[in-house]
This record gives C-alpha cells, sequence and structure tokens, in this order.
C-alpha cells in the first residue's frame, strides 16, 4: 500500500466565527448534508472550522490545492455511527482522486480535533 498524498491544516476558530457571520460562506463552502448535520451540535464554531481545516488538508493532500475543478463544497465530511469523521467518498471525490493519481482503488483516512482557539485536520490518501 502506498501512501499518495499527506495533508494536515490547521484553522484559528476566532476566524471561522466571524467567516460564518457572512452572508452566503457557510453556503459556498459546506455541502447541504454538513449544514443540516451542523444544526444537531451547540458548537457550530468549531463543528464548521473542522471541516474547514479537513478540506484544506485534503486538497494539501491533493498537492494541488483548490484548482481544477476542486471545490470546498465537492469535499464533504460526515461521521459514522460511532462518530469518526470521514470523506463522503462521492463521484467527485472519485473523479478528483482518479484525475490527479489515476488510483481507483484508494483508501482516505482523516482525522479531526478541535480546542477552543484551534481546530485541526489530518489526512491520507492511500492507494489500497
Amino acid at each position: 500500500m502506498k501512501i499518495f498524498g499527506i495533508g494536515v491544516d490547521l484553522v484559528k476558530n476566532q476566524r471561522i466565527k466571524q467567516s460564518i457571520k457572512k452572508k452566503g460562506f457557510i453556503e459556498k463552502i459546506f455541502s447541504k448534508k454538513e449544514i443540516f448535520y451542523s444544526q444537531k451540535t451547540s458548537n457550530k464554531v468549531n463543528f464548521f472550522a473542522k471541516r474547514f481545516a479537513a478540506k484544506e488538508a485534503f486538497s494539501k493532500a491533493l498537492g494541488t490545492g483548490l484548482r481544477g475543478g476542486i471545490s470546498f463544497k465537492k469535499i464533504e465530511i460526515l461521521n459514522d455511527k460511532m462518530g469518526k469523521p470521514y470523506f463522503y467518498n462521492s463521484n467527485n471525490i472519485k473523479r478528483i482522486i482518479y484525475n490527479r493519481f489515476k488510483l481507483k482503488s484508494y483508501d482516505l483516512f482523516l482525522s479531526i480535533s478541535d480546542e477552543t482557539d484551534y481546530s485541526v485536520a489530518f489526512t491520507v490518501i492511500q492507494k489500497k
């Protein structure tokens, strides 16, 4: 199994707090599912900050950043039944990874964490 990309991002939660006050920011960056699940949490700032960091970490793992048809909204972070975060493996993600690495079979790993002031995300793209 070969690692094709590693990405990490650190976000100051205050920056996201200011951004989510701006009209259209949430709808531009986050999917409908992410917005729906945000309604179930009391700490929306950290919820969005962790996902923002995860999207940035994914773009860094690609080695391309956000270009070539890649947008924040196309990178969707959900949680499994135990609460573990994961990248939703949508057709968009499959296409992005195939176009970048020519991989059809891969694993995406994601770890996110937060404290009062900061949120962090770490991701790995690995060939199966």
